[in-house]
């Protein structure tokens, strides 16, 4: 008679067993979603309701070392779109459409569109937005924002680089200097229900944006000018791959100019100048187009090698000075060739009439290559190699740009060959970059002290007041003040009696030294193809600005030497300089 209730207590005592675990399951489920997870899904929660609206902070201006605007942000606004919020699409999509002057029907399908939250527009100027605002559209959101203006257009697009439609630094100082100009961006938070819409009564909350920093540069905008004026005209007259112009301030390392032809207009990157490579990009791929974009923006100065030739000469004369191995009235003889190392024959760009008789200034008044050959034998390979690293060259110089190049030499004096050394001697054989050629030389023309080349000058904080500076700096000693008075005589004579007569500017002391060298195509130096330059230093008896001209490719039916093509230049620039300078000639 017991059986059937001892069956049912079994039943009811397993029921309320799995009723005990089931809520003992739930409970621990509820306490580690309220403890363990609570917060997360709080912020997770949070996140959903809310839309974060980011503002752009106002980037920092970038000035010139005289205090002139180079690169600015204009104030302006976003149009952002919750669609779900759109009480009529067909009018509101007119009402846009004459606004902002975008297609209706495009419009229509943006913010009818099944989404929570959209982009109209990235820009609009100032005026339309605060129309826009007027209008008070439900569902439209007007978003301060700002954009990157380049006052002068094409100027000094490689030093100042250009950003992004969010306003972050994609080249040249904007994007070294990137963390200082940006700025901390602000942000406008909205509530809004499960299906997107904002919540009503919703306080809306604005998080003001930051501005960035400011920028003095060492560069100024006058010198700029001239260079890039001296570039363009050297593109017209010698339809040449590329031309580039460096100016610097020898006792600080300070770059005054830096123009580099063809350039671009940093704001709108993407259009070129010309119509004729216009044309050319039509036809490329995304592929093909960005990586004629790379090759347009990069800064060519910083991150481009090439073989010096003859202006490298400067630094086998100033070893061979500070080693007391020649003094400007070493005698030499040149028959137009070098012979003495077994199997091979190297000759002078005159070797077809020969210098002859000459004193060691005298070579390197013309160029010429066994002198300087017989001078890098006298050096010794071990102390080449030590002037050249202690020069710089094979390492970055330390410039505030990023993707500069370290160049490349023989650094193994062991396994360099004779022939090797004999033509590193004029300027073959090892690849630098033009800042690192301008650094040299500025040292010759500093009593023998390298500067670390300097692009910024200082920080300026909110108030226009400098929060950090940064100051000159002195990497090495490299040669003596005597060797280095006595070089810049040399290199003065270069102009006064040697191949640089085209450089000369009356009035001033100029030194300086031309360089012709032939470029490697396939493998093999060519008949062809060249580098026309010239290095530069005024005045000669107190040192201010040092000029490098590098013509890439001059067309070979004029004269293609330095001394014809880059000289010119050169001497011209160097009078514009001293005159804005306001340095006094020496002569009438």
């Amino acid at each position: 008679m017991n059986t059937p209730f001892r069956g049912i207590r079994i039943r009811l005592v397993v029921t309320m067993l799995g009723i005990l675990v089931l809520v003992s399951l739930l409970v621990t489920r509820l306490g580690f979603l309220q403890v363990v997870r609570g917060e997360a899904l709080k912020k997770e929660a949070l996140e959903q309701w809310a839309e974060d609206i980011k503002i752009q902070p106002e980037r920092g201006t970038i000035y010139d070392r005289k205090g002139k605007r180079l690169s600015i942000s204009i104030n302006g606004y976003k149009i952002e779109c919750i669609p779900p919020d759109i009480d009529n699409p067909v009018e509101t999509a007119k009402k846009l459409s004459e606004l902002l002057d975008i297609n209706e029907e495009s419009l229509y399908n943006k913010i009818t569109s099944n989404q929570r939250y959209i982009k109209i527009m990235d820009w609009v100027e100032k005026d339309i937005g605060d129309s826009l605002e007027e209008e008070n559209i439900n569902g439209i959101i007007v978003v301060p924002h700002t954009k990157r203006y380049y006052p002068s257009g094409n100027l000094a697009s490689y030093v100042l680089g250009f950003t992004d439609i969010d306003s972050r630094g994609l080249y040249g100082v904007e994007k070294s200097f990137n963390d200082y100009l940006h700025g901390v961006p602000g942000r406008l938070i909205i509530n809004t229900d499960i299906w997107g819409r904002q919540l009503p009564y919703d306080n809306e909350r604005l998080i003001d944006a930051k501005p960035g920093s400011s920028l003095v540069l060492t560069i100024d905008e006058t010198i700029q000018h001239f260079a890039e004026k001296a570039a363009t005209q050297a593109m017209e007259d010698f339809d040449p791959k590329r031309t580039t112009v460096l100016i610097m301030e020898p006792s600080t390392g300070d770059l005054l100019a830096m123009a580099s032809m063809p350039d671009y207009d940093p704001n709108q990157p993407r259009v070129p100048d010309d119509e004729a490579t216009k044309n050319r990009w039509a036809n490329l791929s995304q592929e093909e187009l960005e990586k004629e974009w790379n090759t347009l923006w990069k800064p060519h100065p910083i991150t481009d090698t090439y073989e010096p030739g003859s202006t490298f000469k400067i630094i086998t004369a100033a070893a061979a000075l500070e080693e007391n191995e020649v003094t400007p009235n070493t005698q030499f003889y040149s028959d137009g060739y070098f012979r003495d190392i077994p199997g091979v024959v190297l000759r002078c760009w005159r070797y077809y009439d020969p210098h002859g008789e000459e004193t060691f200034a005298e070579a390197v008044q013309n160029s010429c290559n066994p002198v300087m050959i017989e001078v890098a034998r006298k050096v010794g390979k071990e102390k080449m190699i030590k002037y050249i690293e202690a020069f710089g060259f094979g390492e970055k110089t330390g410039i505030d740009f990023l993707g500069e190049a370290k160049g490349s030499y023989p650094s193994d004096p062991e396994a360099m060959r004779d022939v090797r050394l004999a033509t590193l001697s004029y300027g073959q054989g090892i690849a630098v970059t033009p800042i690192q050629l301008i650094t040299a030389a500025s040292a010759i023309a500093n009593e023998g002290k390298l500067m670390k080349p300097r692009i910024v000058k200082s920080i300026l904080d909110e108030e226009e007041n400098i929060a950090e500076e940064f100051p000159t700096e002195m990497v090495r000693k490299v040669i003596s003040k005597d060797t280095s008075d006595t070089l810049l005589g040399i290199l003065e004579s270069v102009i006064t009696e040697g191949t640089g007569k085209k450089a000369f500017v009356p009035g001033y002391r100029v030194g300086g030294k031309t360089g012709t060298a032939q470029k490697i195509v396939n493998g093999e130096y060519s008949d062809e193809k060249f580098v026309a330059s010239f290095i530069g230093v005024a005045p000669v008896n107190d040192p201010k600005i040092v000029v490098l001209v590098i013509v890439d490719e001059p067309d070979k039916e004029v004269d293609i030497h330095g001394g014809q093509v880059a000289a010119p230049i050169a001497g011209k620039l160097i009078e514009e300089t001293l005159n804005y300078l306001d340095i006094e000639p020496q002569f009438n």
